[in-house]
């Protein structure tokens, strides 16, 4: 898509025909719809944009907020571009007259919240992008309409949690990327209805918990991405309830407890013929003591080995003392017994005498 917009600006540029009612300081092509307005320090939309304008470039300015009269009259716009402004406020209905837009980037803003309604107008809409902004929450109403997204991207915000079924409208929704946020855990039905999502981005955040049922509703998912998180264990079941094709999981850079349950699960998930760990070999452990820093793969086969080691000694252990608990118990009932018939017969023997 970068490309395309590349080879329009070239094509145009060298052709172009400002339009005579073209606002000041932004450049219109005729050939191609397109308005560019990048880098001009522009605190407002300006009115007068052509009706017909299919793409409209405002990267690079001083806008703080958005509202709803800035694009009420760009019916044709398919393409907005709005990265590295200044907004921190969405306001309602910002959106409501972009029925055809196709892709809105608001990246690199200062945006805290969007709107219930800020999905309303936005049917057609495919590709949204909202990454390194300051979101902290969201909420199923703001994203409700976009039954037509393919691709969100929410990375570099500060998302701590996410309600439950957040994207369940999004229905055609392919690529998620959540990277970068704060979650410090994934529960069941955060990706409800997600049915053709291919690629879910969760790496660098502080996950340490995954709920087992997260993954069930992704049959399409070709790549999931836990790596740099807080991860101590893993569930296999987790995993198993991914039925997928083929799923590449990428998990390293995560705090592994390196024991015998965590090489039993890994040894579980590369035997999964759909299941594919792509940075097995890159996995470290982080404890216990005595295998900080050291590759999982060089160790697991060891750890087993030496946690059954230790389970057949102490086994050993409890058998012998327990054999020794019976020799001693037969041997003192059998000393007691030769005891019994040594012994006199008390008063009766001594009237006899």
């Amino acid at each position: 898509m970068h490309s395309l917009f590349a080879v329009l600006l070239l094509i145009t540029s060298s052709s172009s025909n400002p339009s005579q009612t073209c606002p000041d300081l932004c450049l219109c092509y005729d050939s191609s719809n397109l308005v560019e307005c990048r880098g001009q320090e522009l605190a407002t939309v300006p009115h007068g944009l052509p009706h017909s304008t299919w793409m409209l470039d405002f990267r690079h300015n001083n806008l703080s907020r958005l509202e709803p009269d800035y694009f009420h009259a760009l019916w044709s716009l398919r393409i907005l571009l709005l990265s590295d402004n200044c907004i921190e406020i969405v306001s309602p209905k910002s959106f409501r007259s972009l029925g055809f837009l196709e892709r809105l980037d608001l990246s690199y803003n200062l945006i805290a919240s969007l709107p219930n309604d800020f999905s309303r107008g936005l049917g057609s809409l495919r590709e949204l992008r909202v990454p390194s902004n300051r979101l902290t929450s969201l909420n199923y109403e703001s994203l409700r309409h976009l039954e037509s997204l393919e691709k969100l991207d929410l990375s570099q915000n500060y998302l701590s949690s996410m309600e439950h079924g957040l994207f369940r409208g999004l229905s055609r929704l392919r690529h998620l990327h959540l990277q970068s946020n704060l979650l410090d855990e994934i529960r069941g039905g955060y990706f409800f209805m997600l049915q053709n999502l291919e690629l879910l981005n969760l790496s660098d955040n502080n996950i340490s918990g995954i709920a087992v049922e997260s993954f069930t509703s992704l049959h399409s998912l070709r790549l999931l991405s836990l790596s740099e998180n807080q991860l101590s264990h893993l569930k296999f079941k987790t995993f198993l309830n991914l039925q997928t094709s083929s799923t590449h999981i990428q998990v390293s850079g995560n705090p592994w407890m390196c024991d015998c349950d965590l090489q039993r699960v890994f040894g579980k998930i590369t035997s999964v013929r759909h299941l594919h760990i792509d940075d097995y070999d890159n996995l470290t452990c982080e404890g216990p003591p005595q295998l900080s820093g050291a590759a999982l793969a060089s160790v697991d086969n060891q750890l087993c080995v030496a946690e059954t080691a230790t389970v057949l000694v102490i086994t050993i252990t409890v058998l012998v003392t327990v054999i020794a608990a019976i020799v001693m118990a037969e041997r003192n009932r059998k000393k007691n017994q030769e005891k019994n018939w040594n012994e006199p017969d008390g008063p009766f023997e001594t009237q006899d005498k």
